[in-house]
């Protein structure tokens, strides 16, 4: 402070930043500590799994740490309290004999034309972690203390992992929930052959493969379902790209860039969600029409070419739709969606499975009414399930269900094919 008051009476205001400058300079060449910054994103784009670390690695030990302040939270009553350093507030972790000191730095930069502002500028965070210690244990931090801390962070959460959903927020972040959905391909509703090829396919690929599947038919015929034991089944996290929010092609780019490996990529009514016009050159558009299409299916071609050139494990990208025939044949072919998958109306077969899981019985007198009703009337298995939740009563949801399969066929609807699904 009193060197600082004496340049500013003494030098002239024109070289205070060049004086100030090579002072600190000569205070950071002198001080015997060095400090390493971790991002919580690289390049401001992809997340920093150091910092994911990092993050992990302290919340195991802030508890010792005798903090004043401390961040506290849980999602939700069945999960565990989550410990974290509040901005600002400092921690100390000796390793191999070497003091580490820790501080969590979070600011705020400005957006420029932020739409969900009404064009004037917003505000993102910036997180990151500072560990400084003595300069003499600089090659200890950097190839011993660092990689410790990323592969006890690993052990953590290998022990503790649950899934993850994550959702899309603008501009190109994802926001992540846990995952629960029950479904697993023991109780999946689904024709046992076609069941089976998909398991086959998922085991096949292993987590260092890459894959995209296509999911299509009516409404309520399990697409949800399915893609939450395909996750279950390989444990994999899920990433819900809502399209509608992404607000330009670059974005969808960075997105991309933010998933983590071993994950699926799902982007359900894909016919819905970006008009399927013709790429680039095969369709004259007005500036309005192109302002209007913000994410273009050129855009999302390169998007799917750009999962699987993206460097990384274990990326699998499903696209649903409930009419097929609508998607761009250029969307459509091998080395993209690689595996087609009919999820059709339901079958003997799979309403057995359904009164398994929701009644569990296995056999059951009106069986026999209730197959021959349901190989003849199109009905999904949502519908059945609706039903079958009704009323814990088996011979009540059952009489309900026969009701049900009676009404549909006196309004002449029949059975399309006789499969519940079919491969290409």
């Amino acid at each position: 402070m009193l060197v600082r008051g004496v340049v500013n009476e003494l030098v002239p205001p024109e070289l205070h930043d060049v004086l100030f400058s090579r002072l600190g300079y000569l205070r950071w060449h002198m001080s015997s500590q060095h400090t390493i910054v971790i991002e919580q994103r690289t390049d401001g784009l992809a997340n920093n799994h150091i910092y994911s670390a990092v993050k992990t690695y302290l919340a195991t030990r802030i508890s010792t740490a005798g903090q004043q302040r401390l961040r506290v939270s849980s999602r939700d009553e069945n999960e565990k309290m989550l410990v974290s350093m509040v901005e600002g507030e400092e921690m100390a972790d000796v390793f191999d004999g070497a003091m580490f000191k820790w501080r969590f730095i979070s600011r705020e930069i400005a957006i420029r034309n932020d739409p969900s502002n009404n064009g004037d500028g917003g505000q993102q965070e910036i997180r990151s972690f500072e560990v400084s210690f003595h300069k003499r244990h600089k090659e200890k931090a950097l190839k011993s203390y660092l990689p410790f801390i990323v592969s006890t962070a690993k052990a953590i959460k290998d022990q503790e992992k649950s899934l993850q959903i994550y959702m899309n927020q603008y501009p190109d972040t994802w926001s992540p929930v846990d995952l629960r959905h029950p479904s697993t391909f023991d109780t999946l509703a689904m024709d046992q052959r076609l069941k089976q090829s998909i398991i086959d396919d998922l085991d096949r690929i292993g987590k260092a493969w890459k894959r995209g599947y296509l999911l299509y038919g009516p409404p309520g015929t399990g697409k949800s379902s399915l893609i939450a034991a395909m996750a279950n089944h390989l444990r994999f996290d899920i990433y819900d790209l809502d399209l509608a929010e992404v607000q330009s092609n670059s974005d969808l780019r960075r997105l991309l860039i933010g998933m983590s490996n071993q994950s699926i990529i799902m982007a359900e009514d894909i016919d819905c969600s970006i008009k399927m016009k013709q790429r680039e050159g095969h369709e004259l558009q007005s500036a309005e029409e192109k302002e209007e299409e913000k994410v273009t299916l050129s855009g999302l071609l390169n998007f799917v070419d750009g999962l699987w050139s993206a460097s990384g494990e274990g990326r699998i990208i499903i696209f649903t739709t409930n009419y097929k025939e609508r998607l761009d044949q250029a969307l459509l072919r091998p080395g993209r969606m690689d595996m087609h998958i009919h999820m059709g109306y339901c079958t003997p077969e799979s309403f057995q499975i359904l009164a398994s899981n929701y009644h569990s019985i296995n056999y059951h007198v009106t069986y026999p009414e209730i197959e021959e009703l349901i190989k003849m009337v199109m009905v999904t298995p949502a519908e059945v399930v609706e039903v079958l939740m009704r009323n814990d009563d088996t011979d009540v949801a059952l009489q309900d269900l026969i009701d049900l399969l009676k009404s549909k066929m006196k309004q002449g609807g029949e059975k399309k094919d006789g499969s519940g699904g079919e491969e290409k």
